[in-house]
C-alpha cells in the first residue's frame, strides 16, 4: 500500500499489507520503482494523492497493466463519493485489497495532469464547449467536471450563480474553454498559474479502479 502524507491512514500492523509511506502527491522517485514490481497498488491518501500516482501510471504507460485501490483519508473525497467507495478506512482497505476491478473513465488535461475526482473553474467568463455542444457563452459562477461512467466519459456541470437559472449538465468526451485568466482546480489542488484556455478529455484507456464487491 502506498500511504501518502501524514494524514494517510496507518495500516502497518494489518496482516498481509505491505505499507510504503511516501510524501503527499508523490512523484517519479517514489512511484516509478513500484511499477515494475506490482500489478496492483493501493493508495491511501487524498484525491490529489491518487491523481499523482495515476499520473505516474500514465507516464510509464502502465494504466492498462496496473489496478488501483483507494483508501480515502478524507470523508469529503470526491472520488469516494463518485464511485461509491466505503467511508470507513478499514472497509475501504478491505475493498481496495480484495475487491473487483471495475474500469472507470480516466480524464486528462492538456498540461500533463489527470482528473480522478472533481475539477473546477471558478468565477469564469468565456466560451466553452462539451464536444460540439456550447457549454458556456458568457459568465458562470463555476464549471465542475467529473468522470462519468454512463455516457461518453465526462459530466460537465455549469453553475450560473443566479436563482433564475438552474445548473445545467452536459455529457461529453472532451471539454474545452477559452476565457479570461483563471486558475483551474484539479482534485482540490489549485493550478500553479492562471490560464486563458483549458481542456479536459477522456483518455483512450480506462483507469482500472477497484470498486466491485469483495
Amino acid at each position: 500500500m502506498v500511504a501518502c502524507g501524514d494524514e494517510a491512514a496507518g495500516f502497518e500492523e494489518v496482516d498481509d499489507v505491505e505499507s510504503i509511506r511516501v510524501p503527499s502527491r508523490p512523484g517519479k522517485a517514489e512511484i516509478d520503482p513500484l511499477l515494475g514490481e506490482h500489478d496492483h497498488l493501493v493508495v491511501s491518501g487524498t484525491d490529489a494523492d491518487l491523481a499523482a500516482v495515476v499520473v505516474r501510471l500514465l507516464r510509464k504507460d502502465a494504466v492498462s497493466g496496473v489496478s488501483v485501490g483507494f483508501v480515502p483519508s478524507s470523508p469529503d473525497s470526491s472520488v469516494a463519493a463518485l464511485w461509491g467507495l466505503p467511508k470507513t478506512p478499514l472497509q475501504a482497505l478491505a475493498l481496495a485489497l480484495r475487491g473487483e476491478v471495475d474500469p472507470v473513465p480516466l480524464i486528462r488535461d492538456d498540461v500533463g495532469g489527470v482528473l480522478v475526482g472533481r475539477g473546477q473553474l471558478r468565477m469564469v467568463r468565456g466560451v466553452a464547449y462539451a464536444d460540439e455542444q456550447v457549454a458556456l457563452r458568457g459568465a458562470a459562477a463555476a464549471i465542475e467536471v467529473t468522470p462519468d461512467p454512463g455516457g461518453p466519459g465526462m459530466a460537465v456541470r455549469v453553475v450560473k450563480g443566479t436563482i433564475f437559472k438552474r445548473p445545467s449538465t452536459l455529457y461529453s468526451r472532451a471539454f474545452q474553454i477559452g476565457c479570461i485568466p483563471t486558475r483551474p482546480v484539479r482534485d482540490d489542488v489549485v493550478y500553479e498559474r492562471a490560464v486563458n484556455k483549458w481542456t479536459w478529455y477522456r483518455h483512450t484507456e480506462d483507469l482500472r479502479l477497484v470498486r466491485g464487491a469483495v
